[in-house]
């Protein structure tokens, strides 16, 4: 077990947040599952807790009712190779009732902040032009999904 575990705290829908992930990212498998016991507030049988892992990142969730939301302080970075891997970690992650926020931030179904960033973005913001990476920042921040092409014809501007 990795020494620092997200962990995520459900109302009642823990365990469909996890089979929701598993079912996105390729390098993913639920770990470990224990569910409430009989004499409990919780009725028998539904998930307690579990673990998962999304590519290297290992996870728990808890179902223990509604006391906490989740909010915008902390998300997931998802770093994408290519445009298609940005769109398809944004359409996967916005449906079904997600929300699309500005610059590559969006909120799942339940809830979740997650960043859908292509690595162009940082490599392009980085250039020692600062006209450059001023004109990417200016781009970026007119987008909700980040676009690689608009990105790069902001950077190649004149």
């Amino acid at each position: 077990m990795q020494k620092i575990t997200p962990f995520l705290w459900f109302d009642n829908n823990a365990e469909e947040a996890m089979n929701f992930y598993t079912s996105i990212f390729k390098y993913s498998k639920v770990m470990n599952v224990s569910r409430y016991p009989e004499g409990t507030p919780i009725p028998a049988g539904t998930l307690m807790s579990a673990t998962f892992k999304l590519e290297d990142q290992e996870f728990m969730v808890l179902n223990a009712g509604p006391q906490f939301k989740f909010n915008e302080a902390v998300s997931f970075f998802v770093s994408c190779e290519t445009q298609e891997e940005v769109d398809a970690f944004w359409d996967k992650l916005t449906a079904d009732g997600g929300e699309e926020g500005q610059c590559g931030w969006l909120k799942d179904k339940f809830g979740l902040s997650w960043q859908i960033v292509p690595k162009l973005l940082n490599e392009l913001l980085g250039d020692k032009d600062p006209a450059k990476a001023g004109r990417v920042m200016q781009a970026m921040l007119q987008m909700q999904k980040i676009d690689t092409k608009k990105l790069k014809e902001a950077y190649n501007q004149q």
